[in-house]
């Protein structure tokens, strides 16, 4: 009987190492998370942050309770026209490379607002990632409000109302 104790309690241990060396093999680092203010009326903003994957991720997909529709969009330059489209597949997440999701270039576009979005308060956002092995995790967010990148983020460009 103690040899089965030891030998389920060895195994235990051995479970949960390896369960620890997972969770912590596809941890991404979330920083200066912040969303643009809007106006009464307005039914668009961006969310920006920067993120770093300690193993190669993908961020496969994003939401918040105030917007009907979260999306990664992406900015960008074709010919002189700028573009601004939903990506069409996930966003990824080399690893320990850190990410700019950032006005002008990738970013979340929060769409369909149920309420405005008020400088110096936060919403709630729920980032999606899966590892290499397909794993999925979820990371739960409070992202500050303003009008202005946070000190020490990307410079915050206009960012319009976009239309889906």
């Amino acid at each position: 009987m103690t040899f089965s104790r030891w030998t389920l309690s060895a195994a235990l241990a051995a479970g949960l190492s390896v369960m620890a060396s997972g969770a912590w093999a596809q941890a991404v680092d979330v920083q200066n998370a912040w969303a643009r203010a809007t106006v009464q009326g307005q039914k668009a903003t961006g969310a920006f942050m920067t993120l770093k994957a300690s193993t190669d991720a993908k961020l496969v997909s994003v939401s918040s309770p105030v917007a009907g529709v979260a999306e990664v969009h992406e900015m960008k330059m074709e010919g002189d026209v700028m573009k601004m489209r939903a990506l069409a597949a996930d966003l990824d997440l080399p690893a320990s490379k850190s990410v700019e999701l950032k006005p002008g270039g990738y970013h979340i576009m929060l769409m369909d607002l149920k309420l405005p979005l008020q400088k110096d308060t936060t919403i709630p956002l729920t980032l999606t990632f899966k590892d290499a092995k397909g794993v999925e995790t979820k990371k739960e967010l409070k992202v500050a409000v303003s009008q202005t990148a946070p000190a020490g983020s990307a410079p915050a460009a206009a960012h319009g109302e976009h239309k889906h």
